[in-house]
């Protein structure tokens, strides 16, 4: 239930930082969540069945500061830990931040100062990737390009407009409540597929670049493939659920795996014309890898053109990878028998 807010006093929000074996980062989160200019907060983390030293971290915090509250969540799942934290919101607007992040001092005043207007479903700002090794900082390099993520804006934008999309976003909590939250059969983009749910119900969402969150990226090329892998795996269960969220562009992504593995099978007789299908998107990577030097010390340029590819194919894979498993769980299924139609006995089901 939400508190009310006090006259003269600023409304309560209710900031929620879902996390797993986030020993590493889980104090940096939660203490630039805690030094926010804001003050009115009830700052809820849900700890995701972590098998290190998180939820003993959180705990420190909690005995520190009498805002900051402990949940355990036994199950792997970031959609069922943002409805936990949910369930315990106080506040009138809830802002999600990532474990692995850390947000401006006013971060919390620019997303509150958004939501206060009443215009907006939902908030969010610029996520800026952080890398602390070569690869990472090539990594970081790549995800603020166009050519890298695309028509994701919170990646690269600079202009305050409505998208589709919002990274970590901050939402009346009453509209999270009346979605029903996020959808707990999603083991990725489920926070995609909330926004997505969140437009069709007629309300707005708003990005400020001039809000920054401050995000720990992956730290090697095999990570951000297996990352984009889950992403695009995520993506498909998304489009599944509502194929109209597929666009053009995403399709045009997805294209990619199935492109190159043709040119690598047409190459086995024909290897000009196989070269000649890869050569238009290793130009472009080329191309974006050149652009992209400037962003990047010398240590960590020459990670830029397989991070490019790394995202690309990874989201391309992921994404054929899930639909073929749901085809093949398909073909494989049992017909249902007479008695399992009707129930036992041979009475019909009530569903």
């Amino acid at each position: 239930m939400a508190t009310e807010p006090v006259p003269g006093q600023e409304p309560l929000v209710t900031v929620i930082i879902p996390a797993r074996n986030e020993e590493k980062t889980i104090a940096a989160a939660i203490d630039s969540a805690r030094n926010q200019t804001y003050r009115n907060l009830q700052i809820v983390v849900v700890d995701n069945a972590s098998t290190d030293r998180t939820a003993e971290i959180v705990e420190r915090k909690v005995a520190d500061d009498p805002r900051v509250e402990l949940v355990r969540n036994p199950h792997i799942s970031i959609p069922s830990s943002l409805n936990l934290a949910v369930a315990e919101a106080r506040g009138i607007w809830v802002v999600r931040i990532d474990a692995h992040s850390t947000v401006t001092p006013t971060y919390v005043a620019q997303l509150a100062e958004h939501l206060a207007t009443g215009r907006w479903g939902g908030v969010g700002g610029r996520k800026d990737g952080v890398g602390s090794t070569p690869a990472g900082r090539a990594i970081a390099a790549v995800m603020g390009s166009k050519f890298g993520v695309g028509n994701s804006k919170y990646h690269h934008s600079t202009e305050v407009e409505e998208v589709d999309h919002v990274p970590f976003g901050a939402y009346p909590v009453d509209v999270i409540r009346d979605l029903g939250g996020w959808d707990e059969d999603l083991v990725a983009n489920e926070d995609f597929e909330f926004d997505y749910r969140l437009r069709e119900s007629g309300r707005r969402l708003l990005l400020d670049p001039n809000i920054v969150i401050k995000w720990e990226c992956r730290q090697s090329i095999a990570d951000l493939f297996r990352q984009y892998l889950r992403y695009g795996r995520g993506k498909a269960d998304v489009v599944l659920l509502h194929p109209d969220s597929m666009k053009p562009r995403h399709l045009a992504a997805a294209s990619l795996a199935p492109w190159f593995g043709l040119a690598a099978l047409i190459g086995l007789r024909r290897p000009g014309r196989g070269l000649l299908m890869a050569l238009p998107y290793l130009v472009a990577v080329t191309i974006a890898s050149v652009r992209a030097r400037g962003r990047v010390d010398d240590a960590a340029r020459k990670y830029v053109p397989a991070a490019f590819v790394a995202m690309h194919m990874g989201w391309s894979v992921g994404i054929w990878d899930e639909l073929a498993r749901r085809s093949l769980k398909r073909l494989t299924r049992r017909p249902e028998t007479p008695a399992a139609i009707t129930g036992r006995g041979g009475q019909p089901s009530s569903l």
